[in-house]
């Protein structure tokens, strides 16, 4: 069993917190992704898991081990950095096999395991290459048969694409998903990069300035953020804020900013109770749940807003078009037929089902989304 459990884990040096009290259970065989923006404390809590950094307060365990206090090495981990960390003298059979050599494994079997994982990563052709005459996808690629070979009950990966362009990135992506259903081993993944986190995870830790925000599923967290953060990091373009207040009663209930007025589907209302009419909030809506009326998705609860378009980029597919609504701007995107160009007034379809309701001050949310 290679279960994880991080309890009240703090990191600080001296009066910086880099991990502030985390608690999280990650269950034999998942992919979990940390993710969040520089800083806030992912790859320290993954060093820490690593045993690379010494935790301040609180407890780590691996499987039914407290391993606060085990080195590394006793930790049956492996790890796969940013960096590659090949070393350039050696061939990959070598950089593949050394880790092996040193804990004294019989040299038949350093050579089964390293044909094994060079089969599975499709590397086999490369391993009486350099690292300098490989490309950043090939490197990476020994860099993960080097933590294949070790068969350990963990895999912790710090942000190993970051150092890969798109196309790389996209097929490592797919790669590393594929290795993980095949080797049914814990996967702990460390990215600034959400749409990495969406595709590949299990579930997704969410972090910002050392604490954990929210810890849920890829749908879950994009349907229902638990605050402003979360619902703002997740998705791209990410989701469009307006500050209002609630208007009206329970049972014809408003979120109103001055420049739209959207009445709230019965289910909001429920949610959000008598007791927060009048209550400062901010509203949110995904440029996705924005459409152009002649393209809007059937049976949507739909209200129309006055905008202004400003600019509008092709992307192909979808068209993202930047608009004005009185002094508030927002994003949408939209069917590439729409014939929209900068400067048109437009009244542009709001799927109100889709509209997430914060508390200003608290900035969490007060009412579910309908999945």
């Amino acid at each position: 069993m290679a279960k994880i459990q991080f309890k009240e884990m703090l990191k600080a040096w001296g009066d910086i917190l880099g991990v502030n009290k985390l608690s999280l259970d990650i269950p034999d065989k998942e992919f979990l992704v940390l993710v969040g923006p520089s800083g806030c404390g992912k790859s320290t809590a993954l060093r820490c898991l690593a045993g690379l950094e010494e935790i301040s307060g609180g407890e780590i365990w691996i499987g039914d081990r407290m391993v606060n206090d085990v080195p590394p090495k006793d930790r049956d981990i492996a790890m796969v950095f940013q960096s590659y960390a090949l070393y350039p003298h050696m061939t990959v059979y070598d950089n593949m096999a050394f880790g092996l050599k040193l804990r004294k494994v019989p040299k038949d079997e350093i050579d089964r395991r390293v044909q094994e994982a060079a089969k599975v990563l499709q590397i086999t052709p490369l391993l009486d290459r350099k690292p300098k005459a490989m490309s950043g996808g090939q490197r990476q690629r020994v860099a993960m048969g080097r933590a294949i070979v070790r068969n350990p009950a963990v895999f912790l990966f710090d942000e190993p694409l970051s150092n890969l362009d798109a196309k790389l990135r996209v097929e490592t992506r797919a790669q590393i998903s594929k290795l993980h259903q095949r080797l049914g081993t814990t996967f702990v993944y460390v990215t600034h990069d959400q749409v990495e986190a969406m595709t590949m995870a299990d579930r997704i830790a969410v972090m910002k300035s050392g604490v954990l925000q929210q810890c849920d599923s890829p749908s879950n967290l994009y349907n229902n953020p638990t605050n402003i953060f979360v619902a703002g990091f997740i998705g791209s373009p990410s989701m469009n804020f307006f500050s209002g207040s609630i208007t009206g009663d329970v049972n014809e209930m408003y979120v109103d900013s001055g420049a739209m007025r959207l009445r709230l589907p019965k289910r909001h209302a429920e949610q959000i109770g008598a007791k927060n009419i009048g209550k400062k909030v901010v509203f949110g809506i995904r440029p996705e749940d924005i459409n152009h009326p002649q393209y809007k998705s059937s049976g949507i609860n739909e209200q129309q807003v006055d905008a202004t378009v400003d600019v509008t980029e092709l992307m192909g597919n979808e068209i993202i078009v930047y608009l004005q609504a009185g002094d508030q701007s927002f994003v949408a995107r939209v069917d590439p037929r729409a014939d929209m160009r900068p400067g048109d007034k437009i009244k542009m379809v709001f799927n109100v089902d889709r509209v997430h309701i914060f508390d200003q001050e608290t900035e969490k949310s007060l009412a579910k989304i309908q999945i």
